[in-house]
């Protein structure tokens, strides 16, 4: 099967911003993560992620980010990068 892009809108709350969750999905579900724009401050975090690895598993990183209370939007179409 070959694998499957998904890029991603994170937000993350104040209590997850010192975690390390793009890491530990990398781990636990095998997807390779590149990181396409952040922004992270003291009180909340927002990043543009892209997800590579089947599709099955981006699908399991999603549900699992959104379980330990990141924020989650696929992006669709076209996204401008400066």
């Amino acid at each position: 099967m070959s694998p499957s892009k998904s890029r991603l809108h994170l937000s993350f709350p104040e209590p997850l911003v010192g975690r390390p969750v793009i890491y530990e999905a990398a781990n636990r579900f095998g997807v390779v993560p590149n990181i396409r724009r952040a922004n992270v401050e003291t009180h909340s975090g927002r990043v543009i992620l892209e997800l590579t690895v089947e599709q099955r598993a981006i699908d399991d990183s999603v549900e699992w980010f959104a379980e330990v209370g990141v924020t989650v939007n696929r992006m669709e179409g076209d996204v401008l990068e400066s």
